[in-house]
């Protein structure tokens, strides 16, 4: 028994290290995508719809449509990777980030697929870790939004005399790394939440503990036979309040941070008026401040694994308490969105240094949070179906952030502060999610004490009965 201990939880560091790795390479570096702009201009790309040097709003709104549908695409294609994860093995959803060609519209595309399939995967790691389950999701939505530096870093080379082409081919190479880790380092099925004991995979295990895990398997479908009329529906899951407002509250704030890095540079030019140095100087800015997403993602795991370890109040379930504590964490994400938004919309060049820090904090906070919650909210068996889900529809109203752009490109003239007052009072509607889930708790609280009450009651009675 501690011999295949001592095996296993080598291999559970082994797998969560090179998880991160994965994520903090390759997963969300679409996201780093105002650094790769300043680099495609300077390699001339769309220049054609420059009427002027000082006039390229058409140039702009070509690269804002790209990241739009390289966004979009990054959110929706999780609806059908969700049911993967759920039904199939995961080695097979696991695919590699293609090399960037010329067509920069299915190319930033596929590269966001890939990436949000790296992070789905890697997010049952947090399963090997039990008491530590939600840090650990949201350390890796943490190193998933770090990763936005990679174009940052392509930039710095640019700049270097480091073609882009180099670059992009040197890192489809590196993708021989996600093809060494599914087969060295990830199962062949789900990893079980709870976990069984002395639980391992990979090509090194021994008969004894693939017996383990398949004996754990078949004990789970009795378990799931027995009593899924106590597991509640995906319908009612989706058509819950609880799921409803989640959904809300992740499509607003994500809509926030996709226009704001979409139209990043076009903002910056328009601040700095057109000074190619300042424009530089803030982009660099801007990527160096989105390394520290995977240093303030875990703040929020933590938050909400406060509890872990403190015994739980009498009759209260594991699930309740999970709930409970992750209400904290929804309401701080939604405050920093707030402040994010107000300050975003000021235009003040220097106070955009202000605007990163709290626009890296807050998407940290958004996806880590995301994932613990729709874990710890609903039944495991719908997880990917749910997550998969949420980032679709929320991915679909994203798609707003193009109009949005068009809007102030257009009718507005270029300024964009009616659009920023309403994304500031749409924000405030975010609110609404982690009072929700406060009032629910309180809810199940009451239940809890008043059943408990009956129960003394009852019991009571009928020992007067008795006697």
């Amino acid at each position: 028994m501690f011999q295949n201990e001592a095996g296993t939880r080598p291999r559970y560091w082994l797998t969560l290290a090179s998880g991160m790795l994965e994520c903090l390479c390759f997963a969300g570096a679409v996201f780093g995508y105002a650094s790769l702009v300043f680099v495609l201009k300077d390699d001339g790309y769309f220049s054609q719809l420059c009427v002027s040097i000082p006039d390229c709003s058409r140039q702009d709104e070509q690269f804002s449509l790209v990241f739009t549908i390289a966004s979009f695409l990054n959110n929706f294609s999780t609806i059908v990777n969700g049911y993967i994860f759920d039904q199939f093995v995961h080695c097979q959803t696991k695919i590699a980030n293609p090399a960037l060609s010329a067509l920069l519209f299915p190319a930033l595309s596929c590269i966001a697929v890939g990436g949000i399939l790296l992070l789905l995967t890697n997010i049952q790691v947090g399963n090997l870790f039990t008491t530590h389950r939600s840090t650990v999701i949201t350390v890796y939505n943490g190193a998933f939004d770090s990763s936005a530096a990679v174009f940052f870093i392509i930039k710095v080379l640019y700049e270097q005399g480091v073609s882009l082409c180099s670059s992009f081919v040197f890192l489809s190479f590196c993708s021989i790394i996600h093809v060494l880790r599914t087969f060295l380092l990830m199962p062949k099925s789900h990893i079980p939440y709870p976990l069984p004991e002395n639980y391992t995979y990979g090509l090194t295990c021994g008969k004894a503990n693939t017996y383990n895990v398949k004996k754990f398997e078949s004990m789970k479908d009795c378990i799931s036979c027995d009593f899924s009329h106590l597991v509640a529906s995906f319908r009612s899951c989706v058509l819950s309040w609880l799921f409803l407002w989640h959904l809300l509250w992740l499509s607003i704030i994500q809509l926030r941070h996709y226009l704001f890095i979409g139209t990043l540079n076009p903002m910056l030019n328009r601040l700095a008026n057109n000074d190619p140095n300042q424009v530089s100087q803030y982009t660099n800015a801007f990527a160096i401040t989105q390394l520290c997403g995977v240093l303030c993602a875990p703040w929020n795991g933590l938050i909400m694994d406060r509890h872990r370890g403190k015994p739980l109040s009498p009759g209260e379930s594991e699930r309740e308490a999970d709930l409970r504590s992750s209400c904290l964490s929804l309401f701080l994400t939604s405050l920093q969105c707030l402040l994010f938004s107000v300050c975003a919309s000021v235009p003040l060049l220097p106070l955009q240094y202000l605007t990163f820090i709290l626009q890296v904090l807050n998407r940290s906070f958004l996806y880590g949070g995301n994932a613990a919650f729709l874990s710890i909210a609903f039944p495991a068996c719908h997880f990917g179906k749910l997550y998969g889900l949420v980032m679709s529809v929320s991915g679909v109203i994203s798609l707003l952030q193009y109009p949005f752009f068009t809007l102030v490109r257009g009718a507005l003239g270029g300024d964009p502060l009616f659009v920023n007052i309403a994304l500031i009072l749409l924000t405030l509607q975010a609110f609404i999610h982690p009072v929700y889930v406060f009032i629910h708790c309180r809810k199940l609280a009451r239940h809890r004490e008043d059943a408990a009450q009956n129960k003394a009651t009852y019991g009571s009675t009928l020992d007067e009965t008795k006697l």
